[in-house]
């Protein structure tokens, strides 16, 4: 939720936390918590379940870290609020690493996600923690770049701005110039204080508008996340706002994968420039290895993103072959010819093999 924060301000929130409390918060095992690879861009794995009673696909999505909009992409087809008793629900729970740094906090605006990059101790394992968040509408939008923590408060009052104010008049709602804590408060019970006038990192008392455009530009975190984060986030720790709509990652098996979501972009030419774009970006993270690119697939999941990772290898020809193909000798001649103005070998050789 949108504020604006003075020093005075800060002074009047309640309930900031205290040394022993963040001492006795514990680093458990929990949903969206993976080992970092050192060999890999990639973590998680896609999961299907099958629905029970009367639970929705909001439901089943924020109990595996999950938000409402990552849910419905990954399930076009089946009915948000009554899925039905045993119900196939695929939920998406696998992702390329945003790009950049691993460390602190780093928030993908395009993605709805949370990446959370824990010091590491010496002798251990570094880990990767992902969460699902609600952001700000496209009239009241989530700002980018870099920040940092600056205190962290348990219990806040919510001290709305007077542009929140009016906007609530105009709905014929008056809105009190303090909410203090409690069910009605829009923070929830904790809040990550940015070095970013205006802007928190918060719980709320609305868990289902999590994954998705709800806020008034700051980041809301399902309550149990950010219950649990709070308390092992230093203060100081660096945060990272970006908007990556396309991600582009290597797994463990040498393959390129992109995962993709709605660009928000203009329905003519910048639609085209975000194709084109993303078509180079690929281009350049395959440059210099053994590996073709699928660009058709890639286009596929540009124009209609579903937000899970997709390989990228080529795996039948990129172009059809002119018929007829008279004789076996004509075959063997054509196709490694074409498949020549596709990639090369720094040798001049094809990178693949003919069928």
């Amino acid at each position: 939720m949108r504020k604006t924060l003075g020093s005075k301000t800060l002074g009047l929130l309640v309930g900031l936390l205290t040394l022993s409390r963040l001492a006795a918060a514990q680093a458990s095992e929990s949903v969206g918590h993976y080992p970092l690879p050192d060999s890999s861009d990639i973590v998680g794995r896609v999961q299907t379940v099958e629905t029970s009673g009367e639970e929705t696909l909001i439901d089943i999505g924020l109990r595996h870290g999950v938000g409402y909009n990552a849910m419905v992409r990954a399930n076009p087809e089946t009915n948000v609020w009554v899925p039905g008793e045993g119900t196939e629900v695929v939920v998406p729970t696998r992702y390329i690493l945003p790009p950049g740094p691993h460390e602190g906090i780093v928030v993908n605006l395009a993605e709805m996600r949370l990446y959370y990059y824990p010091d590491t101790p010496q002798g251990k394992t570094p880990r990767v923690e992902t969460y699902p968040i609600g952001i700000g509408r496209m009239d009241w939008q989530t700002p980018l770049g870099r920040t940092t923590v600056t205190a962290k408060v348990e219990n806040p009052a919510w001290y709305p701005p007077q542009s929140i104010i009016a906007e609530r008049a105009k709905r014929g709602e008056t809105l009190p110039s303090v909410v203090p804590p409690g069910p009605d408060n829009p923070l929830g019970k904790h809040a990550l204080i940015l070095d970013l006038p205006g802007y928190l990192i918060h719980g709320t008392n609305r868990p289902a508008g999590v994954g998705m455009r709800v806020s008034h530009g700051c980041i809301r975190m399902l309550p149990g996340d950010i219950a649990d984060l709070i308390h092992r986030v230093p203060v100081g720790t660096p945060v990272r706002l970006v908007k990556e709509p396309v991600k582009f990652g290597w797994d463990a098996a040498g393959i390129l994968h992109v995962q993709a979501y709605p660009a928000q972009v203009a329905a003519d030419d910048g639609a085209d420039a975000h194709i084109a774009e993303a078509m180079n970006a690929a281009t350049r993270a395959a440059s210099g290895r053994r590996f073709l690119v699928d660009y058709r697939r890639l286009k596929e999941q540009l124009e209609a993103p579903d937000g899970m990772p997709t390989a990228l290898l080529l795996a039948g020809r990129p172009f059809p072959l002119p018929e007829p193909v008279l004789t076996f000798f004509e075959r063997a001649q054509l196709i490694p010819s074409l498949y020549s103005r596709v990639a090369t070998s720094p040798a001049g050789k094809p990178l693949m093999q003919p069928e």
